[in-house]
């Protein structure tokens, strides 16, 4: 089996009767978390216009973890790239990486992240932008470049610094577009599992090599529920459900705790659609993630795993991501 690296997509979740400062400082404590388990890097996502999710202003931060952490690379997955002008994200990576140089990645998206009438109050414009996500990320390769400080806009700071990105899906789109501009991908499977298969299969076949990379390299994203007992973590993974099931509804609040019994709260069609969603989540012990991570990976042979979690209690998170490490650390690879 292949060696994979592991990872951490945090969404900054809102939880009831907590505040978002609450948000923000656990995030910190889990991305300290994360670097001391050495984990490979730490990714926030841009949503807008829900109150469960506090990482609207990504940029900003991703600031703020960088500077509470010390080596683990942070970054976005993703900056919803048509939600954008590109100087902006240009400048705002760009800053990001001159104060925390080698350390910065920007993961790129093109959906909304948000409900429809947020998009268009974001300025987006639905009918260009399977054009416009393309050429905004070749605008951004041009701000990088130091090949553009003849040029009439400029990207200060940005321009001439390395700055890694990264091609985000949920469909096949993205796939063939990181495929021929030869850049590392990442599939969202942790809610759009679908697809994921297929369009890995998309990616490594039309892959083009190129100056950013040789070869293909392919993030998934799951969800993780670990605890100490498998009893423990399925009762910790109804904060998971609740809030998927919330999706359903269009009911985005913030995050519940655990409850004893999810038959109480959803019906019978809620759980086949939430169970869809989430055929790529990972419940269990140490000994049955280990098991998880290691059939996923004999299907699927990814470079990295990104792990996003929805528990409620902040410690438990921190327990379920050391599990994973040491479940992680357990497989034979090569």
């Amino acid at each position: 089996m292949k060696n994979f690296e592991i990872s951490v997509l945090d969404l900054a979740p809102v939880k009831q009767n907590k505040t978002i400062h609450d948000t923000f400082q656990d995030s910190l404590s889990l991305a300290n978390h994360a670097e001391n388990l050495d984990y490979k890097r730490f990714w926030l996502a841009e949503h807008h216009n829900m109150e469960s999710i506090a990482s609207s202003a990504t940029s900003v931060l991703i600031g703020f973890i960088a500077n509470g952490t010390k080596k683990i690379r942070v970054g976005s997955g993703g900056i919803m790239l048509p939600n954008h002008s590109s100087l902006v994200i240009a400048e705002q990576f760009g800053t990001l990486e001159s104060l925390f140089p080698g350390r910065i990645d920007l993961g790129l998206g093109r959906a909304p992240g948000t409900d429809g009438l947020t998009a268009q109050a974001l300025g987006r414009n639905p009918a260009i932008i399977n054009q416009q996500f393309p050429r905004q990320i070749l605008e951004l390769q041009t701000y990088f470049s130091k090949d553009n400080a003849d040029a009439l806009v400029r990207a200060i700071p940005g321009e001439g610094l390395d700055i890694p990105l990264y091609i985000l899906g949920s469909s096949t789109d993205s796939a063939f577009l990181a495929a021929e501009l030869g850049l590392p991908y990442a599939f969202a499977g942790h809610f759009a599992p679908e697809q994921m298969e297929m369009a890995f299969n998309i990616y490594r076949q039309n892959f083009e090599p190129s100056k950013y990379a040789d070869q293909p390299y392919i993030i998934a994203c799951v969800n993780g529920v670990a605890a100490e007992t498998s009893e423990e973590a399925h009762k910790l993974s109804t904060t998971l459900f609740q809030t998927f099931i919330n999706i359903v509804r269009n009911d985005r609040k913030p995050f519940a705790p655990p409850v004893e019994n999810m038959d109480d709260i959803w019906s019978l069609m809620e759980k086949s659609m939430v169970l869809q969603k989430l055929r790529y989540t990972f419940i269990g012990d140490q000994a049955e993630i280990a098991e998880k991570l290691e059939s996923f990976q004999a299907a699927f042979n990814i470079d990295e795993l990104m792990i996003t979690s929805h528990i409620y209690d902040h410690q438990k998170r921190l327990e379920s991501y050391h599990i994973f490490r040491k479940a992680k650390d357990s497989l034979v690879t090569v």
